[in-house]
């Protein structure tokens, strides 16, 4: 992985996704996810906006903070939203290759609170 990409990504999840990833230890994607055929991340400098244009209105959601160094090669950058470019996981996404995660919080400016592990 390059440098001067990040150590961690994220990934938005309902309520069910993440009792399954807990339960299961790995999750199978999103139907969005299934159907593109990768699992969409995005760095903590696109969370926000992912939140607010791919889940506006959704309640009860939880963010996962995943190692893509963890992942290896199952992680692809692409361009997407804007000519950015996402990290893309064409694999399961494994319980152990999460950090930190918990409900979706705002600060007081509407930006997404990245989950602490702690």
């Amino acid at each position: 992985m390059a440098s001067d990409r990040p150590a961690l990504a994220y990934k938005v999840l309902t309520a069910d996704q993440m009792a399954a990833l807990e339960t299961e230890g790995a999750f199978a994607g999103a139907p969005v996810d299934v159907a593109d055929g990768y699992i969409h991340l995005s760095t903590a400098a696109q969370l926000t906006e992912t939140v607010d244009k791919h889940f506006a209105g959704q309640t009860d959601l939880h963010v996962a903070a995943v190692d893509l160094e963890a992942l290896g090669e199952a992680v692809k950058w692409e361009e997407s939203r804007g000519g950015a470019l996402f990290p893309h996981l064409y694999a399961a996404l494994p319980l152990a290759a999460v950090v930190a995660y918990g409900s979706l919080e705002r600060d007081t400016n509407g930006k997404v609170r990245l989950p602490v592990a702690g």
